[in-house]
């Protein structure tokens, strides 16, 4: 409670006041790496998504596909649907998975410099996203609550997820006041946003969930890009997920 911009407990009035509380400023420190954490959580795991299929827990895998939904904000056309989401057949799609546990900071922020252009949200299921679950159901995230962001950034394609949680649906992202998560009667439905032209710099506030969650990073970048953490890692907001990529920008 020491980071807490409001250290006293009883100060809040709910759960869920207590789950998004906000943090001092300055105790989190934005790396001026490239590619910074999102959130507070442990990663479920990182590295390259270079199939179809891809990993969300080792051995146990989801759909790329049925994850981020048809493609259709970008131009670039292809049989297959992981080359479809490539600016740049040089590159692959790199992931990270981190999971927010009850106890963690729950507000969560833009992890790089990008720009955000659409918008899709899975109504979905409320099913735990926690790590012990991820490895008995394959394709968790597929079926879960989902709000999925889509854009560009210096590589090319760009994604951010923010998935819903057992009784936990609820999503706010700051920039989207038409999104509404956790909706009763509404459950596998699609709705679909074009953002136009949302930029979003490393560090900024983008959301917050009600109770702790998982955040899903998916994007394109050069096959040398290298993650400076790893699988079951704690990690903070603005802390190093990646160092520069030896080869050049798109």
């Amino acid at each position: 409670m020491e980071e807490a911009a409001i250290p006293d407990l009883k100060s809040y009035r709910s759960l869920s006041d207590f789950f998004t509380r906000k943090l001092k400023d300055g105790v989190r420190y934005i790396s001026p790496a490239p590619c910074v954490s999102p959130c507070d959580g442990v990663v479920l795991t990182c590295g390259t998504a270079n199939t179809e299929k891809i990993e969300q827990v080792k051995g146990v895998t989801y759909s790329l596909e049925e994850f981020l939904g048809e493609n259709k904000w970008s131009k670039l056309k292809s049989d297959r649907y992981y080359d479809s989401l490539l600016t740049n057949k040089e590159n692959v799609l790199h992931q990270c998975i981190i999971y927010l546990a009850p106890g963690d900071y729950h507000r969560f922020h833009s992890p790089c410099d990008w720009t955000a252009t659409f918008r899709r949200h899975f109504s979905g299921k409320l099913l735990s996203v926690n790590p012990w679950l991820a490895r008995l159901i394959p394709g968790l995230f597929t079926i879960n609550e989902r709000a999925v962001y889509i854009g560009e950034w210096k590589h090319g394609f760009f994604s951010m997820t923010a998935v819903g949680a057992t009784n936990v649906g609820s999503i706010e992202i700051y920039n989207d006041p038409d999104l509404q998560t956790n909706t009763k009667g509404k459950r596998n439905r699609i709705n679909e946003l074009e953002l136009g032209q949302v930029p979003l710099k490393k560090g900024e506030l983008f959301g917050q969930f009600n109770m702790g969650s998982t955040i899903i990073l998916l994007f394109e970048a050069p096959k040398d890009f290298t993650f400076d953490i790893k699988s079951g890692e704690k990690v903070y907001v603005g802390q190093t997920l990646s160092v520069a990529a030896k080869s050049q920008t798109r």
